[in-house]
């Protein structure tokens, strides 16, 4: 199975499995979305069933856009990002198959946003999750805004990306983000379950994922989610948040 230096692919029976590892922490910048474009090409033109997605990195999921590369970006060269980020997430929740995120640590931002792209997302108890975005002067802009509703409810939603805290897994399995809560073991357990949704004929659970999206779709809801977080990009309001989250950021490294 082919595989890059930041996604390892591999196939047990008819699960594919994707393992990001773009150390320190799976930062959603551009290698690692090319890499996730590739994949899922190899994804789409095999005969796998199911998709698990997780991560090499001890602690982290995926923590989110790159914020040292967002910082360098104009406008313009904003959405480009905006859209390149937002590709592969959509490609996987219209694929067809069951996808299953292992989230074994760190969800937040466009980590969370892939694991909600995902069909259902298993995590430990000790999992973090959540879209701070608003601590940066941003939204979260890969469908965030509109994915979270669907699985949470409005009230709850709009309660995680106001004030931009982080939930563990229980907590997040309580309201519904979590579909499955694993001890020990998330990957295997995510696996397991890929493997008995493979088992099933594809047209049925193709249909199911279609009519389910459908019920829960709002018009224009990501066209709206796209240009809200472009502007606010282009009008300045992340450059404090940004500045000051590398500020410390390079303070805790050094």
């Amino acid at each position: 199975m082919g595989s890059s230096a930041l996604i390892e692919m591999s196939r047990h029976g008819d699960v594919m499995q994707f393992v990001m590892a773009r150390p320190p922490a799976n930062a959603l910048g551009p290698p690692l979305v090319e890499a996730l474009e590739s994949a899922l090409d190899a994804y789409e033109a095999s005969d796998a069933r199911t998709l698990v997605v997780t991560s090499a990195l001890t602690g982290f999921f995926a923590a989110g856009a790159d914020l040292k590369y967002i910082s360098t970006l104009s406008a313009a060269e904003f959405e480009r990002y905006r859209d390149a980020l937002r590709s592969p997430l959509e490609r996987i929740a219209t694929s067809g198959r069951p996808s299953i995120a292992a989230i074994d640590g760190v969800a937040l931002g466009g980590g969370l946003e892939l694991a909600m792209a995902c069909t259902l997302r298993f995590a430990t108890p000790a999992s973090r999750l959540g879209l701070p975005e608003v601590k940066l002067g941003l939204i979260p802009g890969a469908g965030g805004t509109q994915r979270l509703p669907r699985l949470v409810g409005t009230g709850r939603a709009l309660d995680l990306m106001l004030s931009g805290r982080e939930l563990d897994g229980r907590s997040a399995l309580h309201i519904g983000l979590v579909t499955a809560l694993v001890e020990d073991g998330v990957v295997a357990a995510a696996l397991d379950n890929a493997t008995r949704l493979a088992r099933w004929p594809a047209a049925p659970m193709d249909a199911i994922i279609r009519c389910v999206d459908r019920a829960t779709t709002t018009e224009g809801g990501m066209e709206l989610e796209g240009q809200a977080v472009a502007q606010l990009f282009a009008d300045g309001h992340a450059d404090a948040g940004i500045a000051a989250f590398l500020e410390k950021l390079e303070a805790t490294s050094s």
